[in-house]
């Protein structure tokens, strides 16, 4: 797959324990990541599936869905997930989460009623969670999932610049690993609107954006060189996060034309 100046899924597949730990209160000690290859759903796959081990009982598998946008037809995507999975792993326990992510209010359902079924999976909205929970860890992979959290009565502008200064404290010297939080970072406050902030912030806090380049400015550098086709790529994995055209030609500075004919899923 390669690098990319973008919040990936292989960057979500590491904050996996710390989603069930913090926002699911999951006791977990281990999580092995399972492929999603196989499974079908008109070429949309799960978002992560995980064999976890708890501190206590046996091993499970955790199917964790990272959601952007209200969708009507997502429980029927989640039980139709559930399917592929115990297909593919009959002898485990299913539990499923989905976390959205999205800047409008929460309206999906968490489950499917009907004379035949009584289906349920666990559903939280990430504007329901008190930044401090995410804030307090000391794990950088929590920590930037607070910008999606709660803020309460504390300013935005506040709030934004103390993640930046735990994460440069909790990165050290390691460069390229704050490089990479503060790209997650940004895309996640994408979603909040918050990108002003962001940039406000590394000025404040004197970040030398051309040492740690945001995504924004390193997308741009490389359309500048001809890499479209990277860009497409990028366009093409927020998609599968269920961003949506608009949010994607912004943050990869495609024309929307583009995207639709050349992404968009039929």
């Amino acid at each position: 797959m390669g690098q990319k100046d973008i919040i990936s899924k292989s960057i979500l597949k590491r904050i996996l324990l710390d989603m069930a730990v913090y926002l699911f209160q999951l006791e977990l000690v281990d999580a092995e990541l399972l492929s999603t290859e196989e499974q079908r759903i008109e070429d949309r796959r799960s978002d992560l599936v995980a064999k976890v081990t708890p501190v206590q009982g046996d091993p499970f598998i955790l199917h964790l869905e990272i959601q952007n946008a209200n969708e009507d037809q997502m429980p029927v995507r989640m039980l139709r997930y559930l399917a592929d999975i115990h297909l593919a792993y009959p002898s485990y326990r299913v539990y499923q989460c989905l976390v959205y992510i999205g800047a409008k209010p929460l309206a999906m359902a968490a489950g499917l009623d009907s004379p035949q079924l009584h289906y349920r999976y666990e559903m939280i909205d990430m504007r329901d969670i008190d930044y401090h929970t995410l804030y307090d860890s000391q794990t950088p992979d929590a920590l930037v999932l607070a910008i999606l959290g709660d803020f309460g009565g504390d300013d935005p502008q506040d709030v934004v610049v103390r993640l930046l200064m735990k994460l440069r404290s909790l990165a050290g010297q390691d460069e390229g690993r704050l490089r990479e939080y503060l790209q997650m970072l940004e895309v996640l406050a994408d979603n909040r609107h918050l990108g002003i902030n962001i940039q406000e912030a590394y000025d404040m806090l004197q970040i030398d954006i051309e040492r740690l380049p945001s995504y924004q400015k390193g997308m741009e550098k490389g359309m500048e060189k001809g890499e479209r086709l990277k860009a497409l790529e990028v366009a093409r994995e927020l998609l599968a996060l269920n961003f949506s055209l608009e949010q994607i030609a912004a943050i990869t500075k495609l024309p929307l034309a583009e995207i639709q004919q050349q992404i968009k899923p039929t």
